[in-house]
């Protein structure tokens, strides 16, 4: 059985730490490099229901996408949320690793992990890392359908593919209209708005789509249009999550180590119900 030190090392090859944004908090944050780890859950949040999902797993090693402690923090009290979960992983010996926008960026990460939830075809990066020679890494993909789709089709595969959320998937744009290419990224996407734009798709899915960057795109009526669809931020970032612990079993395999992994499937969006308006038509045809 391997020990702490020797995952953490496979983890910083698939995803090392130096290839993360500069504002991330990535890498281990809770754990022991000298014990050893049998079982190791994959999630994307770091929160009190995903920890207590870890104990009673029995796991060794929690791997999350979003990190602990991302700004910083003066205390790890018990009296605080973040420090209670601090104090369970110790108490429990449960190593804490995080892989954010190391991930994000990764060749295969966040957004390839979504595309294949989608059954799109990648092409390449939306924005490629320039550090990459082959141009595969960066943020985002650009994708092609087998067969074009409405967008009004898209958006319901998307609410078919992805977890379920409250949210559901919002667009905006014309339902009828057709879609051979579409850009994604998992997590929050309207920084790269102008980056979709010059990749000449026909829609972008991603999540966190705020009013004015979306009202804005959508009044440049000057440029061909192209329609958004917003899904809940946890949903774009899950199949990661099965993506990840797919390449972990990879390594173990490899290296003999017989790790058992497992993904969790806690929804922790934090968004728990949805009201439709009633005066509203809904023009996907969903009911009200």
């Amino acid at each position: 059985m391997p020990r702490l030190s020797e995952v953490i090392a496979a983890l910083e090859e698939l995803w090392p730490a130096e290839r993360a944004e500069s504002w991330d908090a990535v890498g281990t944050v809770v754990g022991d490099p000298e014990q050893d780890v049998t079982r190791v859950l994959f999630a994307v949040d770091p929160v009190a229901g995903i920890v207590e999902e870890a104990v009673r797993l029995r796991a060794d090693l929690l791997v999350t996408h979003h990190p602990l402690y991302l700004r910083g923090t003066t205390t790890v009290a018990a009296s605080t949320p973040k420090g209670r979960v601090v104090h369970t992983l110790i108490k429990h010996d449960i190593a804490l690793h995080v892989a954010h926008t190391n991930a994000d960026r990764a060749d295969p990460g966040v957004s390839d992990a979504l595309a294949g939830a989608l059954d799109l075809r990648i092409e390449g990066p939306l924005v490629p890392d320039p550090t990459d020679p082959a141009g595969r890494r960066g943020l985002g993909r650009v994708c092609a359908l087998d067969h074009p789709l409405t967008v009004r089709e898209l958006a319901a595969r998307a609410a078919e593919r992805l977890p379920a959320t409250a949210q559901g998937i919002r667009v905006a744009g014309d339902p009828d209209a057709l879609v051979r290419t579409v850009a994604v990224s998992g997590g929050s996407g309207d920084s790269l708005l102008d980056a979709v734009r010059a990749a000449g798709v026909d829609a972008f899915l991603t999540a966190d789509l705020r009013h004015h960057p979306v009202s804005e795109f959508a009044a440049d009526s000057a440029r061909a249009p192209l329609a958004l669809l917003d899904a809940a931020h946890w949903a774009t970032e899950w199949p990661w999550c099965e993506l990840a612990a797919t390449q972990l079993d990879a390594v173990s395999d490899r290296a003999g180590w017989g790790l058992r992994v497992h993904v969790s499937k806690t929804v922790t969006d934090p968004w728990t119900a949805h009201a439709a308006s009633s005066t509203l038509t809904d023009p996907l045809g969903a009911p009200n």
